[in-house]
């Protein structure tokens, strides 16, 4: 990767500008009004927009790296490429909610080696090269410590709305978590969710199914944090083919895991 600062900085600027546009797009429909396909088409609108200028930038940047985007799929080289989720909490979008996002991630051969995630609504850049440490606006936030208890600890996750099939698990594991946590958040952004856990404003979270788009540029931070990041067997997180994402400093990590693994792998004691 050619200047790394300066390829971080110019995804930084190309984020901010798109995320202008989102904002000028923000609460032009109320929220609950017009029919589905009215609501589908301005939220897809948007998405397609977003992402064309996404491209169009990191193009510019990396021209031939490939793109494997949300909206346009995958094309071009996907050993080296960039992954795009050009807004992360759509329905908080369509609804008025001002917590979405722009996840942006360079890979070379699956690895994460840049990324940025960035929130329109607040102007807040999570950013990290690899190698070199997580940034919050361009500084090192302030860490969750490693041996942070459970007990003592906001955990973020998401609703399978997405995989009906998990629900059960999901409702199962949530009450059990609850009560021996400070709380749970399901806020509508896992980059964000992400993002707030390497920095340490969450410290704990699980989800099933995400996607690469919204995953690839939050991971890295989280190693960069120094964090956890594994499946519910415990290994190392596979983007793309895990369906179980468990993430945390170490103890929240050795606390809720074999909880998770209880609710969602059948026959685990």
């Amino acid at each position: 990767m050619h200047h790394p600062e300066a390829m971080l900085a110019a995804v930084v600027a190309l984020t901010r500008d798109t995320g202008r546009y989102q904002l000028g797009e923000f609460r032009t429909m109320p929220a609950g009004s017009g029919d589905r396909k009215s609501a589908r088409e301005l939220v897809s609108r948007v998405d397609i927009e977003s992402e064309r200028r996404l491209i169009e930038g990191l193009r510019q940047l990396e021209p031939d790296a490939g793109i494997f985007g949300e909206e346009s799929g995958r094309e071009g080289d996907q050993q080296r490429c960039w992954v795009i989720d050009p807004i992360d909490g759509t329905t908080n979008f369509l609804s008025g909610l001002d917590h979405f996002s722009i996840s942006i991630a360079l890979l070379d051969g699956g690895q994460p080696l840049l990324g940025v995630v960035y929130r329109p609504a607040s102007d807040e850049v999570f950013s990290a090269i690899r190698g070199q440490g997580l940034r919050h606006n361009g500084r090192t936030p302030s860490l969750v410590p490693s041996a942070l208890p459970l007990s003592d600890a906001l955990l973020g996750t998401g609703f399978p709305y997405r995989s009906p099939d998990q629900a059960k698990a999901f409702f199962g594991c949530a009450e059990e978590v609850l009560y021996r946590c400070r709380g749970i958040r399901r806020l509508g952004s896992a980059a964000l969710d992400l993002c707030y856990l390497a920095c340490g404003y969450l410290q704990g979270f699980w989800e099933t199914d995400l996607q690469p788009y919204d995953v690839a540029a939050a991971l890295l931070l989280l190693d960069e944090a120094g964090q956890r990041v594994s499946n519910g067997d415990g290994e190392p997180y596979r983007m793309g083919e895990d369906r179980l994402l468990v993430a945390g400093p170490d103890r929240v990590h050795t606390e809720l895991l074999p909880i998770i693994a209880r609710h969602y792998l059948p026959g685990t004691p």
